[in-house]
């Protein structure tokens, strides 16, 4: 069994006995399949007991030499692939790579290393090199270009931990890999903070934009590879899948598994769906219904207080904002009581910059209906909400925030 730790080894007594250096296979399975496609490969020590220690520290610690961060990794990479082409050559391999050596050299030991292996028939679009996204700023032209060299010769990158670091989403964009690798394994077994869902979603829309796949990694529970799924992870690595071992395992190992999986989380994004679907449908019938009794040259004021009232069960908070985003009316609150006040302070700001008002304004032109909001955090109130918008004229719409308890109420909302 290999056993994290290791680090108060002696760098010179493994370098002394590099044959005892053999790597560990850490299955990367596809959402799309779920097949094995390949392998991360971890770099454990024999012990003379017996006992197997993880060294992976060793190629992050500075204070070793570069020659024997360089001479280990390539003996490591060497066996990698010799293993690969031997057993299965359909396999990509996952590589880690000291960010630093790559760039001291412009990637030079590692493209000569693999010419050796490329000139015995293997296949360099298998190789994913990883690399933590370490780089500084002066450094991002060259990262660039090295990236974009090696690409050409038919080596992915993968940037691990993203967003761990300000900036990686510019930098992302910037640098463009293949392989965009997330760590889920902070994640607990309740409902995962609305903020990570938020990024992750973000990243998701920034890979595909870019051409890159999603990777979600340290998996250990039922809710984190729930998570990598809802946020459009393409592979997923970690122990509540398989562990890892020192060989390949049968491709189809978590194939049973992951369609249980799977067919949960669509069983209850469905449900989700229709309970958002029958929350519109009623809302849209009831503000149909109070608008009737509106006059329309009734002051907006008023009819937002009349809807604050009428709505009362699932509203907190009602204005109205023109075409172009101006809020034409004061808001109307629901105070602890129950009753409903104006809140002039609000009146005349503009919402147009907020992300998709447009884009809901043609829509409610077009469908001539309301739509109801993805969750999000409201400022003021500091929780979750959804905000239902509706049109009450061609140039006219009324917005009503709902609050986090009504939604908890309610299965499906959340």
């Amino acid at each position: 069994m290999r056993i994290s730790g290791g680090e108060d080894m002696d760098p010179v007594e493994i370098m002394l006995h590099e044959n005892r250096v053999v790597p560990y296979y850490r299955p990367v399975i596809s959402a799309e399949t779920q097949l094995v496609v390949g392998y991360e490969i971890e770099a454990s020590f024999h012990e003379e007991d017996g006992t197997v220690q993880s060294i992976d520290w060793f190629f992050k610690d500075l204070t070793i030499p570069d020659e024997f961060r360089l001479e280990l990794s390539r003996l490591l990479l060497e066996k990698a692939i010799e293993y690969q082409m031997k057993t299965d050559p359909s396999m990509y391999i996952f590589f880690n790579y000291d960010t630093n050596l790559l760039m001291k050299d412009r990637g030079e030991c590692l493209e000569k290393f693999l010419d050796i292996y490329t000139q015995k028939g293997f296949d360099i679009n298998k190789l994913v090199i990883q690399l933590k996204e370490e780089f500084k700023t002066e450094e991002m032209d060259s990262v660039r270009i090295l990236f974009n060299y090696l690409k050409s010769i038919g080596i992915r990158i993968a940037l691990d931990d993203i967003g761990e670091r300000s900036g990686s989403f510019d930098r992302l964009a910037y640098l463009k890999p293949n392989v965009v690798k997330i760590d889920v394994g902070f994640l607990k077994d309740n409902d995962s903070p609305h903020l990570y869902r938020d990024v992750h979603h973000s990243l998701s829309l920034l890979s595909q934009k870019i051409g890159a796949t999603l990777m979600f990694k340290n998996i250990s529970t039922y809710h984190q590879l729930n998570h990598a799924w809802r946020n459009g992870g393409r592979f997923y690595q970690g122990n509540y899948l398989i562990r890892s071992g020192q060989e390949y395992v049968p491709i189809d190992c978590c194939q049973e598994k992951m369609k249980k999986d799977f067919q949960l989380f669509v069983n209850f994004e469905r449900k989700k769906i229709k309970a958002q679907m029958t929350l519109t449908n009623a809302i849209n019938q009831q503000l149909k219904s109070i608008l009737t009794s509106i006059h329309s040259d009734e002051p907006l004021d008023e009819t937002i207080l009349k809807i604050g009232k009428a709505c009362s069960d699932y509203a907190f908070r009602v204005y109205i904002c023109n075409e172009e985003g101006l809020q034409l009316s004061a808001n109307a609150e629901k105070e602890n009581d129950g009753n409903w006040s104006l809140k002039e302070e609000i009146r005349n700001k503009n919402w147009s910059w907020r992300p998709y008002f447009f884009e809901n304004i043609a829509r409610m032109n077009i469908e001539k209906k309301g739509i109801l909001s993805d969750l999000y955090t409201d400022i003021e109130k500091n929780e979750q909400i959804r905000t239902f918008s509706y049109p009450i004229s061609d140039t006219l719409y009324v917005f009503l925030d709902i609050p986090y308890a009504y939604l908890y109420e309610q299965e499906g909302l959340l």
